[in-house]
């Protein structure tokens, strides 16, 4: 493999970490704190600009701690790196240790909160690529 490659996936872990560490600090205090007084729904959205600020915050750290060339290839591959282990940490939360199938989580999520969910999702993965004129 040659650097570059190595750089790219240790830049989209690392831009996972970053991502999740936070979405589960965030997480933590949304459930207890907002989730009993403004409901799943409103707790969620207001979580949502702060997880764009910490995306923001993220994939530049990544973009200038790896080095990453501003090719759409090497960028848009951390962010789908990322997302896949997002993806694939959030199901195994979802489906270990709250013991339900992965049906019953989708269909659990609030249609609202849910489809903003999912442009953040696209966002986070893309945000590498998106800042490629301002890091």
């Amino acid at each position: 493999m040659d650097t570059l490659a190595i750089r790219s996936i240790k830049a989209g872990m690392a831009y996972f970490a970053l991502v999740f560490g936070a979405g589960f600090v965030l997480g933590a205090l949304r459930v207890p704190f907002l989730v009993p007084r403004l409901g799943e729904r409103m707790a969620e959205l207001i979580e949502m600009p702060f997880m764009l600020v910490v995306m923001v915050m993220a994939a530049r750290f990544i973009v200038r701690r790896f080095g990453l060339p501003g090719i759409a290839p090497a960028r848009l591959g951390v962010g789908l790196l990322a997302l896949a282990l997002l993806l694939g940490a959030e199901v195994l939360l979802a489906v270990m240790l709250q013991d339900r199938t992965l049906g019953e989580y989708v269909a659990s999520r609030d249609p609202v909160s849910g489809a903003v969910y999912l442009a953040m999702l696209a966002l986070f993965a893309a945000m590498p690529l998106l800042l490629v004129r301002v890091a």
